[in-house]
């Protein structure tokens, strides 16, 4: 994944020029509700003096209240040779707010901002944390920083995650470079940003943020939190001057300075190619060499390069067998240049919520890349971080967004394809047979696609023991006895996952009298969420998908099913429901789909949806009735 070049556990701003009061009886009842810290005060204060040449002072107080917000204490300070740190200072204050001890650099580790061992990287972080015995506590820190990379100019953000309220945060831009500076201001019900503007100098600030409590279905906190960002139109990355004047003057300079001089067709990948013998259409001769590279490697997270944007090169990837998202795709796409075949690196924010790139606002940014490959058709998207991913196959968290394209004439940026539920599908047909104890021997086959394809691709990393206890984990509501896994199988052509799933499970059919009753759905717990708690943030169905379920239910010799149910259909704006029952020859078969439509909803409608998911678990718990002779 592209790692930001500032990695923040929470926001560090810099020093204010008043005594502080940290006592936590300073801190306003309101925003001790559901906190487990209080961010005091907070301040980043920015000079960008040249194009080259930028130095801030940030400072960051925060009152951790319980041994839940000892998180927050931890201190992460990055550097690399053209970022220098300096007058470090962490202080801590007991509840009363006295100060009680103090540290400096000499106590902090210092580590390689890398988390593969064996590579060389010049990114490197201080990293401390400071811990009381006694609660509350305040861990306050201050340091100043002087960098030549002048691109990175922080979004200003209130806070970063959930239960953590905030007290004063603020941010200032001197802009005495000359170089004309784009912001954008994002308000949202949470809070709006105070600004103002004198000369030069932009100021920012949020007061009196109450802690956030995570919701059921609740978006990612970047959807929630309101922000401000900007984007210089000049600017230097590791002593390469820039130009973010618009997408295409950016893109030029990404595709010069840091894709090109790392994607050489060297003699070895040309070798490489010669070898597969390539043949067929532009999508076969894709297929074939994705498969290769998939085979051919595995990830290793990598920060090294241009502040964790540029890739290592093409060859290094091609001798050692490993890279990052960055390392991998562009690994791709060279071998593909050296078969005659275009691609595009692709900058995507891969994201449960959709996080999406402004035409408008040109920005370094994103969180990971993958590969598009332009065909006559449609085009081809690669997910180049995985050795098990389909071919042509985009997780859930990489559709219904735009991707940032480099050409070598500017920047594209590209809408990726959409999910339908029809095409993120469980189907699962089964064949269950219950005995007169009460207890079931099932066997079942389970197909997945889609998103759900994604999430069942972990099976292939267990050991059987391992995931016959993930599938005993996976129907924990069947008292099982038996199971076992068969025909595990990923077809990476198309992006199916297959299995037979044989178990036995005791207690499944409930005595009354001489009858027995079951459920209708065996294999999993109906989904329910709770309307007790007044709502606050809106929610999202961000997983679209759909379950079709076929069953077949054979009873014990000398019994017979009651009267059946009554089928089911309805639609909501959410999703769909329908099940269908039939008896013959003294069998019942069940047909059920649900369908959950991908969508970001008022917290109005939260009761709404919570009802038709009442209504579907209701359905699968129909309960059905057979009679002894």
């Amino acid at each position: 994944m592209i790692k930001q070049f500032y990695l923040f556990i929470f926001s560090v701003f810099s020093v204010f020029s008043f005594a502080q009061d940290y006592s936590v009886s300073s801190i306003p009842e309101n925003l001790l509700k559901n906190a487990n810290a209080v961010i005091r005060e907070s301040s980043e204060d920015y000079v960008l003096k040249s194009v080259s040449d930028m130095e801030i002072k940030q400072t960051s107080a925060i009152t951790i209240l319980s041994t839940a917000g000892d998180q927050y204490s931890l201190v992460v300070i990055p550097y690399n040779p053209t970022t220098k740190v300096s007058s470090i200072k962490v202080e801590l204050y007991d509840a009363y707010g006295k100060l009680f001890k103090t540290f400096t650099k000499k106590d902090f580790s210092d580590y390689t901002n890398n988390p593969s061992s064996g590579l060389y990287v010049d990114d490197r972080i201080l990293v401390m944390r400071p811990i009381s015995t006694k609660y509350p506590y305040t861990v306050k820190t201050t340091y100043e920083t002087n960098t030549s990379n002048t691109v990175y100019l922080n979004n200003f953000r209130p806070l970063r995650s959930y239960d953590i309220a905030v007290q004063n945060t603020s941010f200032s831009v001197l802009n005495n470079s000359g170089i004309k500076i784009r912001t954008k201001i994002k308000d949202t019900p949470l809070a709006k940003v105070e600004h103002s503007e004198e000369g030069n100098l932009w100021k920012y600030s949020y007061e009196n943020i109450p802690a956030i409590v995570e919701e059921n279905l609740a978006p990612s906190i970047d959807y929630l939190i309101p922000k401000v960002e900007f984007s210089p139109e000049k600017f230097t990355l590791d002593g390469k001057q820039g130009d973010m004047t618009n997408w295409n003057t950016f893109g030029k300079w990404y595709y010069e300075k840091l894709i090109t001089p790392v994607s050489s067709v060297t003699p070895e990948i040309s070798a490489e190619i010669s070898a597969l013998n390539l043949s067929g259409t532009t999508s076969e001769k894709v297929k074939t060499i994705y498969q290769y590279m998939q085979n051919k490697t595995r990830y290793v997270l990598i920060s090294m390069g241009i502040g964790g944007w540029q890739p290592m090169p093409a060859s290094e990837v091609s001798k050692k067998g490993y890279g990052d998202c960055k390392a991998l795709t562009n690994y791709m796409r060279t071998l593909l240049t050296a078969a005659g075949i275009p691609s595009f690196y692709s900058v995507i924010y891969s994201d449960d919520s959709v996080l999406t790139f402004d035409k408008d606002f040109p920005k370094l940014a994103g969180n990971h890349v993958i590969l598009m490959v332009p065909t006559e058709k449609n085009p081809i998207w690669l997910e180049n971080t995985s050795q098990r991913v389909a071919f042509n196959h985009l997780s859930y968290s990489s559709h219904n967004r735009n991707v940032l394209a480099v050409k070598e004439t500017g920047i594209e940026i590209i809408d990726t394809p959409v999910y339908q539920p029809e095409e993120s599908k469980e189907k699962l047909v089964g064949k269950i047979k219950i005995a007169e104890d009460g207890s079931i021997a099932s066997e079942a086959n389970f197909e997945f696609s889609g998103g759900q394809y994604d999430t069942n691709l972990r099976l292939f990393t267990l050991k059987n023991d391992e995931m016959i206890e993930a599938l005993k984990s996976r129907h924990f509501n069947l008292k099982i006895d038996q199971l076992s896994i068969n025909n595990l199988k990923n077809d990476r052509d198309h992006a199916i996952i297959n299995y037979d799933l044989s178990l036995k499970a005791n207690s499944f059919s409930k005595k009354l009298g001489n009858d027995m009753f079951f459920p209708v759905m065996p294999y999993y717990q109906a989904t329910t969420f709770s309307t007790n708690d007044e709502r606050v943030l809106p929610f999202e169905t961000s997983f679209p998908f759909q379950d079709d379920y076929e069953l077949e239910y054979s009873i014990p010799n000398g019994y017979v099913f009651g009267e059946v149910p009554a089928s089911a259909t309805f639609s909501t704006e959410f999703g769909s429901y329908t099940i269908n029952f039939n008896i013959k020859d003294n069998k019942l078969s069940v047909h059920r789909i649900l369908t959950i439509k991908k969508g970001m909803y008022p917290k109005e409608k939260f009761k709404d949806y919570v009802a038709f998911r009442k209504k579907t678990a209701s359905n699968d718990n129909t309960k059905i009735l057979i009679s002894k002779l």
